[in-house]
């Protein structure tokens, strides 16, 4: 799921250390990790410690969105050792054989994983994959400009709210908005009801203020809009910048996503890499991370470590009943209908 998440306080200190950085020059006696994650989505200070403590040295770079990340190792361009692919990304890697199967017994952190993040359908029997972060999608609203119940998807149609609505730049994110409005699966292959979704979303587009990416963020904090679709771990980012701001997941239910850890097929680097992962599970560096990003840890040990206003969100950690809820998905692959949502999104865009 998209992810290029920023502690907004931390832009300036973030971004002077670059795209691409080493965890500590002076390190390396125990060799390398190579290492491919999403944008800003690990404390800046975790690298450096875990070289300290290993002797590892890490080699980082950042990805944009799950297929920009898939493209590169699926070229052979990149030679990877840890991913961070998304639920669904994770179940098409399985099924091109580009993953290798994991040992637990070198990841002993993984066993303080909570159980409902285990045994998933993109990764049924945890053989692939460990969670790193998790979180829902709903919508973020600004209190001053919405005085009425934001409890379903129905009101990113009203036009009340005309020029007033950001829905994000992404056509899998913004059709599941339709599906679960429609009452449909948000995995449905049904190309009725997949046209009745872009039906929907092209009757919406002319209220749409934007489509937006990362931007949509400070553009809520300032106020330029009333509502917005968004992920968690951005609305908490969001909630914390602008106290006029608050979040819902519309009754309709909504996707809800888990990042994992893998090692690529063609990893040289496996044992720095079982290393690496595992350091990622210690609850301590599991915290860290959750705190600076603002997703959600799937380790409750860790969650335990956050501050009261992080660990007691019902935005980043909302009661175990919403996940339950069975009208709540996790993506699967859309490999076989990608052209269909491709040629359904160019058309909304065309309409707004």
């Amino acid at each position: 799921m998209k992810r290029t998440v920023k502690k907004l306080l931390s832009l300036v200190a973030v971004g002077a250390m670059g795209l691409s950085f080493v965890g500590c020059s002076s390190g390396g006696e125990n060799g390398k990790v190579v290492v491919y994650n999403w944008g800003d989505y690990i404390d800046p200070a975790v690298n450096s410690m875990f070289t300290k403590e290993t002797g590892i040295k890490v080699v980082y770079s950042e990805y944009a969105n799950n297929e920009e990340m898939y493209a590169k190792v699926e070229q052979g361009t990149g030679n990877y050792d840890v991913l961070f692919p998304s639920d669904y990304m994770i179940e098409k890697m399985i099924n091109n054989d580009m993953l290798q199967k994991l040992d637990l017994s070198k990841i002993p952190n993984a066993a303080k994983i909570d159980a409902q993040f285990k045994n998933l359908p993109y990764d049924p029997n945890n053989e692939y994959s460990i969670p790193y972060m998790w979180g829902t999608m709903g919508i973020v609203y600004n209190t001053t400009m919405v005085h009425e119940p934001v409890d379903s998807w129905d009101i990113l149609w009203d036009s009340k709210y005309d020029d007033q609505i950001f829905m994000y730049d992404s056509e899998r994110d913004s059709i599941m908005v339709a599906l679960k409005k429609l009452g449909y699966s948000m995995n449905t292959r049904d190309e009725a009801q997949l046209e009745e979704a872009k039906n929907l979303l092209i009757e919406q587009a002319p209220l749409v203020l934007a489509y937006v990416g990362d931007e949509g963020k400070n553009k809520m904090i300032n106020g330029e809009a009333a509502l917005m679709l968004a992920w968690a771990g951005d609305a908490m980012v969001m909630l914390q910048e602008n106290p006029d701001l608050a979040y819902a997941i519309p009754k309709e239910g909504s996707n809800w996503f888990v990042d994992g850890m893998v090692i690529p097929k063609n990893a040289e680097n496996v044992e720095q890499a079982y290393q690496y992962i595992n350091f990622l599970c210690r609850p301590d560096i599991a915290a860290m991370n959750a705190e600076y990003i603002g997703y959600s840890t799937p380790i409750s040990e860790a969650r335990e470590l956050l501050p009261e206003d992080i660990k007691n969100s019902k935005v980043a950690y909302p009661d175990a009943s919403v996940l339950q809820n069975p009208k709540m998905e996790i993506f699967n692959d859309p490999s076989d209908v990608i052209s269909l949502y491709s040629s359904i999104w160019t058309q909304v865009k065309a309409s707004n």
